[in-house]
C-alpha cells in the first residue's frame, strides 16, 4: 500500500507528529545549546525571579562592630518605625577581604524584621549612622510565619 492510499488514522497521526517533533528538536538542539552558552546563570535567575510576587515582609541583616553600636542602630530603626524588631546576636566572627588583605573581626549580627516597602529607608538609615565605610545591609523576604506575629509586624511598621 502506498503512502498516498494509506488512511490517516489516529495512530498514524501520532506517529507523524512524534516524528516531526523529534526532527524539529534534533535540528534545533545545537542552536538552543549555543544560545544557552551566551546566557549567564545570574540572568536565568533574574528572569525566573522577576516574575515572583514581592513579599510584604523582609528580614535585613546588618553587622556592627559592637553590642553598643548595634543597640544604638536598633533603637533608631525601631523608634523610627523602620523595623518592628531587631535581634542582636553577639559572637559573630567575620572573615572578609578588605583593601587586598584578609581580615577577621568579632562582630554583632542584627536580624531586622520590617516591611519590604521600607528596605530602602532602612538601608539609608543604617548607612548614615554606621561607623563602617561599607556597611553590610542585605535582605531576604519572609515568605511565611506565625500569622499573629506578622499581623503585629504590619501594625508596628507602617507601609510606605
Amino acid at each position: 500500500m502506498s503512502m498516498e492510499s494509506m488512511p490517516l488514522t489516529k495512530v498514524n497521526r501520532e506517529v507523524l507528529i512524534s516524528g516531526f517533533v523529534a526532527v524539529t528538536v534534533s535540528v534545533l538542539m545545537p542552536w538552543l545549546l549555543r544560545a544557552a552558552n551566551y546566557i549567564h546563570p545570574h540572568q536565568i535567575f533574574r528572569m525566573a525571579s522577576s516574575s515572583r510576587v514581592m513579599e510584604e515582609f523582609s528580614m535585613a541583616f546588618v553587622t556592627a562592630p559592637s553590642q553598643e553600636k548595634a543597640k544604638e542602630l536598633a533603637s533608631g530603626l525601631v523608634s523610627g518605625k523602620l523595623a518592628a524588631c531587631v535581634n542582636i546576636i553577639p559572637g559573630v566572627q567575620s572573615v572578609y577581604e578588605w583593601e587586598g588583605k584578609i581580615e577577621t573581626d568579632s562582630e554583632v549580627l542584627m536580624m531586622i524584621k520590617t516591611r519590604t516597602s521600607r528596605l530602602d529607608e532602612l538601608t539609608e538609615y543604617v548607612r548614615e549612622n554606621h561607623p563602617y565605610d561599607v556597611c553590610e545591609v542585605i535582605a531576604t523576604s519572609i515568605e511565611g510565619g506565625n500569622q499573629p506575629y506578622l499581623d503585629w509586624l504590619a501594625k508596628t511598621v507602617p507601609d510606605k
